[in-house]
Parts: structure tokens; sequence; C-alpha cells
């Protein structure tokens, strides 16, 4: 399985995931700054994933004295604002640089260092957790609808939604995946079924207007994605378009399932109305792969990601255990 990032002595190593599936290429970071750009330049992306780099991001910043550490946390912190577990791994490196307040230079640096590696170790056996959790709900001899990238490539590895997938086939269900290719960044097509298709799932890519023709057709099982941030009411911020699909989902009676880590709840938030939507540029609209596809000087708008209400949502997956509704009261229980 493909890593999406490790750390070296040479510094941050990543898959830059803005050439796949075209190129398999992997950039060092050297510094915090490279990691900053590297998400917001979506070479790295997914909630998961975007924590365990911000969390390397801040000891690697501390390891080489680039800058003072609140200004390390908050470049990183201000690289995407819709992610929870980007200001989850960022938090939980400034309690412990404030719990060794008075240690040596070198040993606040081991230890940054290592809190960096153990929540990409962490990250890993959450996913395999989820897994495991979610793989009783897929349906033998169906097919699981996916929508962006929730897989090996979003997270340390191993995969939230394809991790439940991975999982329900290793227990030996005989299933396959309908791919949406996720415009505009096109993560369903270009990086969902460049995993699937490593791993030797069967894999059929779809565009998104396509998935309530299938959804109708009763082919579809049920449908799996990720989260980059949960309220305490269920509501799920995803990629855009999985509203989209839950409200087609739940017309035609298909489960619609959200597999996240613990670190995606954000209870401080009542409902998704709380939740910050990135706008990112026209040019992912108007262009694919720099090739322009619609007239020069139309009005876009691309908001990253919706929200999508918890009353479409039939469970959410964590590596606790599974939520359903009332979700106020089943995720303040996972959360204990």
């Amino acid at each position: 399985m493909v890593e999406t990032i490790v750390w070296t002595d040479a510094g941050v190593v990543m898959i830059d995931q803005t050439r796949l599936p075209r190129e398999e290429v992997y950039v060092t970071c050297r510094d915090y700054r490279e990691v900053a750009e590297a998400i917001r330049s979506m070479v790295i992306r997914g909630a998961p994933a975007i924590g365990v780099a911000a969390a390397m991001g801040v000891a690697l910043g501390v390891l080489r004295g680039d800058d003072k550490f609140d200004t390390i946390c908050d470049t990183l912190a201000g690289t995407r604002p819709t992610a929870v577990n980007l200001f989850w791994a960022i938090d939980r490196m400034r309690r412990l640089f404030e719990s060794l307040r008075g240690k040596s230079v070198a040993e606040i640096r081991a230890r940054l260092v290592e809190e960096a590696k153990q929540i990409r170790l962490e990250d890993i056996a959450i996913n395999e957790a989820i897994g495991r959790n979610g793989a009783d709900l897929v349906p033998e001899g169906k097919t699981v609808l996916t929508h962006c990238n929730a897989g090996a490539l979003a997270t340390a590895g191993y995969g939230t939604a394809l991790g439940v997938i991975r999982a329900a086939v290793a227990a030996g269900k005989n299933i396959d995946v309908f791919a949406d290719e996720t415009r505009p960044f096109l993560q369903g097509a270009r990086l969902t079924a460049w995993e699937l298709m490593h791993d030797g799932i069967p894999t059929t890519i779809i565009t998104d207007n396509m998935a309530g023709h299938f959804l109708k057709s009763g082919r579809i099982g049920c449908v799996i994605v990720g989260a980059d941030r949960i309220a305490a009411n269920g509501d799920v911020a995803n990629k855009i378009g999985t509203y989209s699909v839950a409200v087609l989902a739940r017309e035609n009676g298909v489960p619609f399932y959200v597999a996240a880590p613990i670190s995606t709840l954000d209870l401080s938030l009542a409902s998704g109305d709380q939740i910050p939507i990135e706008q990112r540029s026209p040019l992912e609209v108007t262009h694919v792969f720099g090739v322009p596809v619609a007239p020069e000087g139309a009005v876009v708008e691309n908001p990253a990601f919706d929200v999508t209400p918890h009353r479409y949502v039939t469970a959410i997956i964590t590596e606790r255990g599974v939520a359903r509704a009332p979700y106020t009261e089943s995720l303040a229980g996972l959360v204990g």
C-alpha cells in the first residue's frame, strides 16, 4: 500500500497527489513552510493526512529552529479551514510543547519529532479499526458507491471509507466499487480508482451526475464517504457533492455511511451551519489539467466542501464504534 507521508532525516516526504495517476512522484519538505504549502496546494490532502502533515510540520519547524513556535503553528493552521484534523494535530503538538517548558532544546525537539511520528502510526491503526467496525455494514454481492477519496492517500495509510471497503474485501465479501469522479479536482477518478485498482478491487469510475441513475437501479448496496468535520448533531462536512449523493441515497433507500476518526468530530459546533467552508480557485473549475473548458471571464463559484444534514446519515463509523441517531448522544458517548 502506498505510503502517503513519512518522516525522514531529510525532511517530511509525501507523495504528490496533484500528479497522480499519471506520475508517482514523492516530494521532500525541508521546512515547515514547505509543509504548509504542500497542504495548501493539495500535494497532500484528506483530513487525517493533513493532520499528520501539520504535526510533522510543527516538529520540523522546531527541529530546524526556523521560527517562533506560535508562528509555525499559525502558518500551518492558516492553510485550509474546513478539516478539523489540522487543528486537532496542531493543538496536540502545542500541548506537548507547553508541557516541556524548562526542558532542554534537544529534548523538546526530540519529543516533538517522536510525537509527530506517533500521530502517523496512530492514524494507521485508527483507520484499520474503522475498517473492522464498518465491514459488517457492507452488503454482500453489491456495489459500494464512494465520493472523493478517503483512502490511504487521504490518511497516513489504509483509509477511512476505503478502509471499510478494504476490510470488507479482506473478510471475504464479494463487492465492487463505483467511484464518483468528484469534480472539480477529480479525486475519485484520479486517486480512489488508482488506489483500488492497485489493490485489485473491481472499480468503475462514474461521473458525479450519474450517481442518481445508479442509486435508482438497485445495484448499489450502500454509500460510504469520509469526512473533514462532523458537528455535534451529526452534520457532516465532506467534499462538495456529498450532500447530493446523500439525498439521492435517501430517496432510493440506500444506506449512507460516513467513516471518520474521532479526531474529525468537532463537538464544539452544535450543527454543520457553523462549519467554515473553504473557497478554492476558480481555475479548478474553468480548467482541467491546465486546459480551459469554460469561456474566458466566466463567473465561477468553487466551494470545496458541502454539509450533509444528519438526517441523511445512516451511521457514522469510527475507531471506537458505530454511532447512529440521535447523534448528539451517540457521538458524545464515543468521545466519552
